[in-house]
């Protein structure tokens, strides 16, 4: 943690804040014609400040400058590790700057400040390191042919890429989309959500003050329906690589198919499984990582363990365990180091996942624990963890994603019907499964829908590994070096000797 470690310290050092509000474009500030509009901190409801709201002329703008840094700038020009050297040192300013950074996203999203700073910040300025030491490590190939020819396979980069993040984690999906899109030699243009533009903002300037070239990294400000639908459409982009919801996600589909066929990846919802089963190592560590999943972040996480499935014959004390860990959470101002739980991040989402609520409750299922606003004297936008039990496999809280600290707990006879039930899903983005049975863990691993499973954990990994999903949660990988995939194109060489 940095030398202001008290909530009075946060709170004094909030005050000071004074984040960047203008897009970023070519290099320097914008302000752009299109007005702006208000950033509310769902800490409090009080506004934070104003930004600038882009219309498809500043999106053009910013198309237009990554347009030509890609075509006649130096940086797809440079070499792989020169590239590498400008990561490195954005991830030595982003370090640098911990403190307003993690400030700026507790802020913006509402999530505690210990999170900010330990959990977001050190997952993005990781990211930047991982794939500025990856940038010179890619290799091309020469295939065996005929001895009267030359065969090259050279991988190059694919252009103008327009990355689209959400809110929920604002600098790690953004480092995510932007890290290997500039390792292999692309330009960019993120736009980061209307609800958190200050952290990505503040990303693009110290990018520039890390000696990225004009045009490289551009970020523009405002909201999907007009920001990110113009840049959807653009013909002057190559790549689209989105995350958020997946509406929001067959809309870029379509974009793409009205305009240049551009590329489009996507990762989007999920309604993740987390299987107990009677032999799981730890009981009580399976209930634990089952409650902090669906609560760390508020619940607001595409990855987030939101149907619990237990055995019939230990239900009743795993959910037992999990209701203690769900009133002993500790919901508080996020600016407070002891909170455990923050607010949600804005009263549009509360209201909607309030909705979630009293929709499982007509349904039929059982409220355990919470199911109300909290800490209503303080304008903020807080929920209470809650918990369902005896949910309906067919009802909406088992079927659809409700992000936000709402766990449902549904029970199974077998193995077989447990996996049933986790397919039982139109999203594959993550599962996970407690077993101490080797042979049950891989057999089960094989036969989940999921872009990942973790065994006897949950949300563990690091850069080396890829993220995405199938079915409706998505397609490529963001991480590792596939994600690099999506941002370069195969040029297949044949010389006749």
């Amino acid at each position: 943690m940095p030398q202001v470690v008290t909530h009075q310290d946060w709170l004094d050092r909030a005050d000071g804040l004074r984040p960047a509000t203008t897009h970023h474009i070519d290099g320097r500030d914008e302000p752009g014609s299109g007005g702006d509009y208000a950033v509310v901190s769902p800490r409090d409801g009080r506004t934070l400040t104003r930004v600038s709201d882009a219309t498809p002329a500043e999106v053009d703008l910013a198309v237009a400058a990554a347009r030509r840094a890609f075509d006649s700038g130096p940086w797809p020009r440079l070499a792989p590790a020169e590239r590498g050297r400008f990561l490195l040192r954005l991830a030595d300013l982003l370090e640098e700057h911990r403190g307003d950074l993690a400030l700026t996203v507790s802020l913006e999203t509402g999530k505690p400040i210990t999170d900010a700073h330990d959990i977001e910040l050190r997952a993005a300025i990781a990211t930047f390191r991982w794939y500025g030491q990856l940038a010179d490590k890619l290799t091309d190939e020469s295939p065996h042919v005929s001895p009267d020819a030359l065969a090259l396979v050279t991988r190059e980069p694919a252009g103008v890429v327009g990355a689209v993040v959400p809110w929920n984690f604002p600098l790690t999906l953004a480092s995510w989309k932007v890290a290997p899109a500039l390792a292999a030699g692309c330009t960019v243009v993120l736009k980061p959500s209307e609800c958190a533009p200050l952290s990505a903002l503040a990303l693009a300037r110290l990018a520039t003050e890390a000696g990225l070239p004009p045009g490289v990294l551009n970020v523009v400000s405002g909201d999907g329906p007009t920001a990110g639908r113009a840049l959807g459409l653009h013909p002057g982009v190559d790549v689209l690589a989105f995350t958020g919801s997946t509406a929001v996600g067959r809309h870029f589909l379509r974009y793409a198919a009205d305009s240049n066929l551009k590329r489009v990846w996507l990762e989007l919802g999920g309604k993740s499984p987390n299987i107990i089963l009677p032999d799981a190592p730890d009981l009580d560590a399976a209930a634990a990582t089952a409650a902090w999943g669906i609560f760390f972040n508020q619940g607001e996480m595409c990855t987030a363990p939101s149907r619990l499935l237990v055995h019939r014959s230990i239900a009743e004390r795993v959910t037992e365990a999990v209701l203690a860990r769900a009133r002993a959470l500790r919901v508080g101002d996020p600016l407070d180091p002891a909170t455990d739980m923050g607010a949600l991040v804005g009263e549009a989402h509360l209201e909607r996942v309030l909705e979630h609520i009293a929709a499982g409750r007509a349904d039929g299922a059982r409220l355990r624990t919470g199911g109300s606003r909290t800490r209503t004297g303080s304008g903020g936008s807080f929920l209470e963890p809650t918990v369902f039990d005896r949910v309906a496999p067919d009802s909406r809280l088992a079927r659809e994603e409700i992000f936000g600290p709402v766990l449902s707990v549904l029970t199974f006879d077998d193995l077989e019907e447990a996996v049933t039930l986790a397919n039982d899903t139109d999203y594959g983005l993550a599962a996970g499964l407690w077993t101490s049975d080797l042979t049950t863990a891989h057999r089960v691993s094989r036969a989940l829908r999921a872009g990942t499973v973790w065994v006897n954990c949950y949300e563990e990994g690091d850069l080396t590994v890829p993220f995405g999903g199938v079915k409706q949660s998505g397609n490529g990988r963001d991480k590792s070096a596939h994600a690099l995939e999506k941002y370069t194109e195969l040029k297949t060489t044949w010389i006749r000797l």
